[in-house]
């Protein structure tokens, strides 16, 4: 993103966004404690953490912030994370429940089964 953004394209990155994760900041910081968090996803070359996850903590401080602290880099990874959500739901497959599909949309905020 090069140009900066004016209040209504970032009113409406916020609402696209607001619907694409649907897990609250204490519930995304508790999910991605577990084992099946940790589990899935992609990793950087030299990186223990998967890109989902490091994903999923620059999601929660996105969602602790009020709209007037948001940064034209937050804007820009709300962009990211709604991209991810929609693509990845339409791959949905056959069985959900404790799938690595599932698992790795609720690393970006998004718990399918909501």
């Amino acid at each position: 993103m090069t140009a900066t953004l004016d209040e209504q394209e970032k009113k409406e990155i916020r609402q696209v966004f607001d619907k694409a994760v649907n897990m609250s900041a204490p519930t995304l910081t508790k999910w991605l404690q577990t084992e099946e968090s940790k589990s899935v996803g992609q990793t950087k070359e030299g990186s223990k953490e998967s890109i989902g996850h490091q994903s999923g903590k620059r999601i929660i401080d996105i969602l602790q912030k009020k709209v007037g602290e948001l940064t034209e880099s937050d804007y820009e990874h709300m962009q990211k994370v709604v991209g991810y959500v929609k693509r990845h739901s339409a791959q949905r497959p056959e069985h959900v429940a404790n799938s690595d599909w599932a698992y790795s949309l609720k690393n970006w905020g998004h718990d399918p089964e909501k």
